[in-house]
């Protein structure tokens, strides 16, 4: 079966389809593969991963405890 044979007989299924519920997890489904295919990182976002790589690269990097007990100390003034 071609693509087109396959979109066509899709659509065929869904214009039968009368369960709200299902016919919006598909169109969640199809959002999410077409802007998956359509992600395009500006220069600053390429900018910062590079910096964050490079970051992490060099062990310049700490734990998600230690960042806990650091905002901790922050926000109570310690």
């Amino acid at each position: 079966m071609s693509t087109l044979e396959i979109r066509h007989n899709i659509v065929e299924q869904l214009l039968r389809i009368e369960d709200e519920s299902f016919l919006s997890a598909i169109k969640t489904i199809l959002e999410n593969k077409t802007t998956e295919d359509k992600r395009q990182l500006n220069d600053y976002q390429k900018e910062r991963i590079k910096v964050a790589r490079e970051q992490l690269r060099l062990n310049g990097t700490i734990s998600h405890y230690e960042l806990q007990k650091e905002v901790g100390k922050w926000l109570h003034g310690r």
